[in-house]
């Protein structure tokens, strides 16, 4: 008895990752190929936590994105050693912006979609994190889809600075979708390769709930290129040029 009821688990369980990985296949073939800006947080070099969990969540996502086909580019505030910011870029002539500076701007204007990737520090997001975004405008991010991901090394998973994290992305235009990331105790389920430590049912569940929200920036991402190749968002919705003053209404 227990050898039949051992058996029909196995077939199950086999059926159930042979219908996952097809349902994974025919989804990836629908999804366009897209650039896609990861932006991360982290700009600890060390712990504690120890070691830092920064760089093996940045890896997970960039590996998850460029299987599906994507172009990643990742705009890392440690690796770029961007100033706390004095002036922001859009504060500069065009031919006096500094070429760190362009660089990252040239990266986000390209990007069909940005992923925000951050730690909780005080129940906030990252000051690294923040002071990337602060660094341009909302021109250089609207009409965009955005995805954020949060992870601590505790049980909350960051949540708390993901939520604070809304409201940015949102006021540059860049919308997050609905779905959020959270990874607690992202030690125990990340190596430092960005594998996952798990056992094949636990990846399974983890990777369930990771595309519920890369499935919605893709489609997002998908839907809102193909408007903007057809209709000029900022023609009624123009950025200001030289004050935020000229918003007002009066």
């Amino acid at each position: 008895m227990w050898h039949n009821r051992h058996r029909a688990r196995t077939r199950n369980t086999a059926f159930f990752f042979l219908c996952t990985r097809n349902f994974s296949q025919s989804s990836q073939s629908l999804v366009s190929a897209l650039n896609i800006a990861i932006i991360s947080g982290s700009t600890r070099t060390e712990g504690p936590p120890s070691p830092v969990l920064g760089s093996r969540v940045n890896k997970h996502f960039e590996s998850i994105l460029s299987t599906r086909g994507h172009t990643v580019s990742i705009i890392d505030p440690k690796e770029e050693d961007l100033p706390l910011l004095t002036k922001p870029h859009f504060a500069y002539a065009k031919s006096r912006v500094p070429e760190q500076l362009k660089n990252i701007h040239n990266t986000l204007v390209n990007a069909d979609c940005y992923v925000a990737i951050t730690p909780e520090y005080n129940h906030a997001p990252s000051p690294g994190l923040l002071n990337v975004l602060n660094h341009f405008g909302s021109s250089t991010f609207s009409f965009k889809p955005s995805a954020i991901i949060s992870y601590s090394a505790g049980q909350w998973g960051g949540t708390r600075a993901a939520h604070s994290l809304r409201p940015v992305l949102s006021e540059l235009g860049c919308l997050p979708v609905s779905a959020m990331i959270h990874i607690p105790t992202a030690k125990e389920v990340l190596d430092h390769n960005g594998e996952f430590l798990g056992d094949d049912e636990q990846e399974l569940k983890w990777n369930g709930y990771i595309m519920r929200c890369i499935s919605q920036l893709e489609w997002w991402a998908e839907a809102t290129k193909e408007h903007r190749n057809r209709v000029d968002p900022t023609f009624k919705s123009p950025a200001f040029k030289k004050d935020p003053s000229q918003r007002n209404a009066l």
